[in-house]
């Protein structure tokens, strides 16, 4: 029997790298299935970590919510591991880009994803599906994966306890992760529960109230 579907989580320390700072960070591992076959959401500094949350159980995908290395630098290491594809919105290559391409004598060299994530799109997994909402803001091609029959969902950097995600960064910009949020997030149910990228869970609720003060 395949099991109760549900969340598995773990967190793991790396570091993160944008326009030439580097910082230490704690990121979560979100780990969602039954028994039997799961998907990892992000892939954060260890693969070894990674596999400890999934132990043993078939990886149908590894879907990043965006493409910051702090949370998609051992992706390709992952996917060796797991024969599992990797999903990641196409307006991500330049973040993407700046971890896992370089430029050689015949172009752009190194390991792309495997498929393009689009706005809607639903993935399956242990009989129930992950929803894609692209919410740009934080990184151009960010998502996040609402699990309906969870009742949560996974908003990497995108919202966080507290608030938005950080800006300022290349490729970032906070008026657009505010429309975002309040178009893309705010009109799920009150009591969804946001799994984030970093830091402890909250609810679509809570930060809806608190966003009378951005």
């Amino acid at each position: 029997m395949p099991g109760t579907l549900r969340v598995d989580h773990a967190v793991t320390s790396g570091t993160f790298s944008l326009d030439g700072e580097t910082h230490q960070v704690d990121n979560n591992i979100w780990v969602v299935g039954d028994d039997t076959e799961c998907v990892v959401i992000d892939a954060p500094h260890s693969v070894e970590d990674i596999l400890a949350v999934v132990g043993g159980r078939k990886v149908s995908a590894i879907v990043l919510t965006h493409a910051h290395d702090d949370h998609c630098r051992v992706a390709p290491d992952l996917r060796e591991r797991t024969v599992a594809p990797i999903l990641l919105h196409p307006d991500e290559r330049p973040l993407w880009a700046l971890t896992h391409l370089t430029e050689g004598p015949a172009g752009e060299e190194g390991q792309l994803w495997d498929a393009d994530l689009t706005d809607g799109q639903e993935i399956p997994v242990a009989g129930t599906t992950l929803r894609v909402l692209h919410t740009p803001g934080h990184a151009p091609g960010a998502v996040c994966l609402y699990a309906p029959d969870l009742g949560c969902v996974f908003t990497g950097d995108t919202l966080f306890q507290g608030g938005p995600g950080a800006t300022g960064r290349s490729f970032s910009d906070r008026s657009t992760l505010e429309g975002s949020i309040r178009a893309g997030l705010f009109d799920l149910p009150p009591d969804t529960v946001v799994h984030t990228g970093h830091g402890d869970d909250t609810t679509i609720g809570a930060e809806k109230d608190r966003s009378a003060s951005w």
